[in-house]
């Protein structure tokens, strides 16, 4: 998976809004363990090597165990996640997902249009080639 966004080239804008979610879910009722489970899953999702390492820091820190870290790429098997973790986790993949689903739209629709594009191209010499031999 290529990187998505670049933290250190990212507009201060986008970097604060972020910033400014990240906030706002800190002061919501989400306990912070499982706060920090569900950022540890969407970095895993993600492919990003620093918020791995920072989310696993950070859940260490407040006890979270090493054996439900290790796991939690495999969560839906492990017995030591509970409902509401587990509800939350599914969530998380969701939602972190549904940008690669649409990417994989996105690119159909394109390689379809190109294919299309290059059907009507080929189409068309065929035919003035074809008018071509008439003429001649």
């Amino acid at each position: 998976m290529k990187p998505r966004l670049d933290l250190t080239q990212v507009s201060s804008g986008a970097l604060n809004a972020m910033l400014g979610l990240e906030a706002f879910v800190a002061q919501s009722h989400i306990e912070r363990p499982l706060f920090e489970l569900v950022r540890m899953r969407a970095s895993q999702i993600n492919g990003c090597a620093h918020c791995l390492d920072m989310h696993s820091k950070d859940a260490r820190s407040i006890g979270e165990t090493e054996q439900r870290l290790y796991v939690l790429p495999g969560w839906r098997e492990a017995p030591f996640y509970d409902e509401r973790e587990r509800a939350a986790l599914e969530w998380t993949e969701a939602v972190t997902r549904s940008a690669e689903d649409a990417e994989d739209l996105v690119l159909a629709n394109v390689e379809e249009y190109v294919a299309m594009r290059r059907r009507g191209r080929e189409d068309y010499r065929k035919g003035r080639t074809r008018r071509l031999a008439e003429l001649g």
